[in-house]
């Protein structure tokens, strides 16, 4: 059995804010351990201060873990120097973040090509490369513009082709797709999905979307700095804090443990019993715990009939044409 090799592994990973307020110090993360392989997606999902974003920091070298230890293409980043973990990073890694992060004094073009600068390729090189890359992200005609002048969809495309221009073995990525529209958002994810299928690149992506969880290998669901659920292909039970938790939220919603969820016979619709008893009994079907998705078939605004037309907007309202579980 060929062994694959992991890209980003993270081993008993914690963070601590120091806080002077009356609450004391916050914990962000808890013990975290992660194990991307090359070659996979990997999707982090959790509500708002879960710790999402301090993990995509310190897993990315950019912020220093309070302890634990990060590997990156299997060197602990923990023990490099500055230079050297600049040096990984730039043929390693790319980064993606909510609000695109571009440089506001250069053009999207100048953006786009700032990386392969920073890795001794020519300027000219650069540009066309940059020009390549743009024009394959839909927006080439934008080339000269300041990100000021930009729009946030369009500022993110930008972002998203300078990630690419190094074309990277792995990408980490914050909400990718949160300022694009539907349709831009399908056609990024599309592209994803030929570097990840065709060009073996890794992902991690922190996102609250259902269509870019669904594009990933696997799902961790991070509460309290801890992850407490995982779905879909390879679960490792390994990358989970010791404990295993039952989470139900305001609304009535239960996520059980993927250990305790396989024992029963997976993700599915299923019925109470015994629940005078003080007792809980759970009697169901079982369904792939990651649904697929896929386009519409009715439009849910005026009910037109899409057919086996792959169209994105209705033709009779104009309305974005929305992906749905199957």
């Amino acid at each position: 059995m060929k062994v694959v090799d992991s890209i980003l592994k993270a081993q008993a990973l914690y963070h601590v804010y120091e806080s002077k307020a009356e609450d004391g110090n916050v914990v962000a993360l808890r013990g975290l351990h992660i194990d991307v392989k090359a070659g996979e997606a990997i999707a982090v999902v959790g509500p708002s201060g879960s710790g999402k974003s301090t993990l995509m920091k310190c897993l990315g070298g950019l912020m220093k873990a309070s302890a634990g230890s990060v590997f990156l293409a299997g060197k602990n980043m923990t023990r490099l120097s500055g230079p050297e973990l600049v040096h990984l990073r730039q043929k390693t890694v790319s980064f993606i973040f909510q609000d695109g992060n571009l440089l506001p004094n250069m053009n999207a073009r100048d953006n786009v090509a700032q990386p392969l600068r920073h890795q001794g390729i020519s300027s000219r090189k650069a540009l066309k490369l940059a020009d390549a890359m743009l024009d394959k992200l839909g927006i080439l005609h934008r080339a000269k513009a300041l990100p000021m002048r930009l729009s946030g969809g369009e500022q993110q495309r930008v972002a998203i082709a300078r990630a690419l221009i190094t074309k990277p073995r792995l990408i980490l990525a914050d909400e990718p797709t949160g300022a694009l529209d539907p349709i831009t958002s399908r056609e990024v994810l599309a592209l994803f999905k030929d570097l990840h299928e065709n060009d073996g690149v890794s992902f991690l992506i922190v996102t609250h979307s259902k269509e870019v969880a669904a594009f990933a290998n696997r799902s961790l669901e991070l509460r309290d700095g801890r992850f407490v659920a995982e779905h879909g292909e390879g679960v490792d039970v390994e990358d989970l804090s010791e404990g295993r938790e039952l989470i139900i939220d305001d609304t009535g919603t239960v996520t059980l443990p993927p250990d305790v969820l396989l024992r029963i016979g997976g993700a599915g619709k299923y019925m109470i019993g015994n629940i005078d008893s003080g007792y809980i009994s759970l009697q169901g079907e079982s369904v792939e715990s990651m649904g697929k998705l896929e386009l519409a078939s009715k439009c849910p605004a005026c009910k037109h009939d899409y057919g086996d037309s792959e169209e994105q907007l209705c033709p009779s309202c104009g309305s974005s044409r929305p992906m749905v579980e199957v």
